[in-house]
């Protein structure tokens, strides 16, 4: 893939348009010559990295101060007070209901869709995926499905070749060898193609059931809705102790997701299964092509720009799960600085609370407990040690794992709502808890090593898609 690069913006206007922040980017780079290019690749890269770095000297420096002065265990108990109070808020939440699937009575009315599929070698699965949402219980003639075939140099072209003379809603778009912008630039290629109201968005190893649309649609009558995300499963989840805990970490994210949008949140997108409503994806500037994570950079956007993001549970999409540590753990660095890199890339919007209020507030909040707290837990380690001690951190750390022991424990009853809650449920579900939250402890070590990584090594920019092997498991509940 070719590599993006992103020009530095030296100031924002915070009351600047969303688009103008791409497209100012975009011609930036169609302006220069190749050098020129190169030059400010490197450039925009090393903004980046001058950022991470006094981010990363910031939280290092912080907590070596709370160690230092007496006054430090107060301020982390105050602080710890603060985030107590957000996440009573967070668990007493009534999640909104699933709205009702669209009615027969109102089909005239149905909106337009166009589905996208970003491909490139994906001969394995896309055949599956295409062939469920070419058979979606909705009327042909108001959704299309777009498949971007990525200049695969796999089978998939042959795949898409012969499925697009069964299915006329399937329309297929080549890109060339020089195509540039990875998935971002794949979809924003083709989006001027499309003609639905809402744009829904999926991986080639996606499943999803024939009334998928049908229950999707409804979540946007609010005309302040401008993207749904589906719930995320696996569906390798028995495979072993990678895929088990991926199943389990799916259930915490869908518990946080409902939970947060609940208390005027922020929903987030999560790539696969997602839907955005076209007037709030133009607006925005489509989708950006110098990020590594599309989903994570748009999702702050649509909220800088005012939309809301529904989550909904049911039915959900699913996708394979990594199989082995050495995936999960190239996989996971993608996520984790992509998630970090959109709060160094919009901090400026983000503390003029450009949001508003409840949403910056629990952007702050899950900013400290999903990227400081594990970056700082270097350096409170080694104080602690030096000083003969416990982490000052300890008592948000406390917390934080008893919310998500919580959250993953009623994210599994949620997603397995089927199953009455017996005592053999109840001890099944709390081992896959136990498991889940021993699985999730990676992330510290992720994100510990992640923040230092950008602030010392440039990183070329490109799309790393995960390679999809097929699924071994024939069916599968919605």
């Amino acid at each position: 893939m070719p590599e993006n690069s992103w020009p530095e913006k030296d100031s924002y206007n915070e009351l600047e348009p969303l688009d103008s922040l791409l497209s100012e980017c975009r011609d930036a780079i169609n302006e220069v010559s190749t050098e020129e290019f190169e030059s400010d690749f490197f450039q925009g890269l090393a903004g980046r990295r001058r950022k991470a770095a006094f981010a990363l000297t910031v939280i290092w420096g912080s907590i070596i101060a709370l160690h230092l002065f007496v006054w430090g265990s107060w301020l982390v108990l105050g602080l710890t007070g603060l985030l107590v109070i957000q996440a009573f808020r967070v668990v007493f939440a009534r999640p909104r209901p699933v709205p009702a699937p669209l009615s027969e009575a109102t089909k005239d009315q149905w909106p337009s869709v166009s589905l996208l599929v970003a491909a490139k070698n994906e001969e394995a699965v896309i055949g599956n995926l295409v062939k469920m949402l070419c058979n979606q219980d909705y009327p042909v003639d108001r959704y299309e499905v777009w498949v971007i075939d990525d200049h695969s140099t796999d089978r998939t072209p042959l795949v898409l070749e012969h499925l697009a003379k069964e299915y006329r809603q399937l329309k297929v778009l080549r890109r060339g060898a020089n195509g540039v912008g990875g998935k971002s630039g794949a979809l924003n290629q083709v989006l001027s193609l499309t003609r639905g109201e809402i744009v829904g968005v999926f991986d080639a190893d996606a499943q999803v059931p024939p009334d998928m649309l049908r229950r999707v649609c409804p979540s946007f009558e609010r005309q302040q809705v401008g993207a749904v995300q589906m719930r995320k499963a696996i569906a390798n989840p028995s495979l072993n102790f990678w895929t088990r805990g991926q199943m389990a970490e799916m259930a915490l994210d869908s518990y946080f997701q409902e939970q947060r949008i609940a208390i005027g949140g922020i929903g987030e997108l999560r790539g696969n299964g997602q839907f955005v409503r076209r007037a709030a994806l133009e607006h925005c500037g489509g989708w950006n092509e110098e990020t590594i994570t599309d989903d994570l950079d748009l999702t702050i956007r649509l909220h800088l720009d005012r939309w809301d993001i529904e989550f909904l549970i049911f039915p959900p999409v699913y996708e394979e799960g990594v199989t082995s540590a050495l995936a999960l753990w190239h996989q996971r660095n993608r996520w984790a600085e992509g998630g970090f890199q959109r709060y160094l890339d919009y901090w400026r919007l983000l503390v003029s609370n450009r949001m508003g209020t409840l949403k910056s507030i629990d952007a702050f909040s899950f900013l400290l407990t999903q990227y400081i707290l594990p970056a700082a837990a270097v350096p409170d380690c080694l104080m602690a040690i030096a000083r003969n001690r416990l982490p000052i951190l300890s008592p948000i750390t406390g917390m934080t794992f008893i919310l998500f022991l919580m959250g993953m424990f009623v994210g599994l009853r949620r997603t397995h709502k089927e199953e009455k809650l017996t005592a053999s449920v109840f001890f099944v579900t709390l081992l896959q808890t136990l498991r889940g939250v021993l699985y999730m402890l990676h992330w510290m070590v992720i994100i510990a090593a992640t923040t230092a990584r950008m602030s010392v090594r440039p990183k070329r920019l490109k799309w790393i898609k995960t390679v999809h092997q097929g699924n071994s498991e024939e069916s599968f509940e919605f």
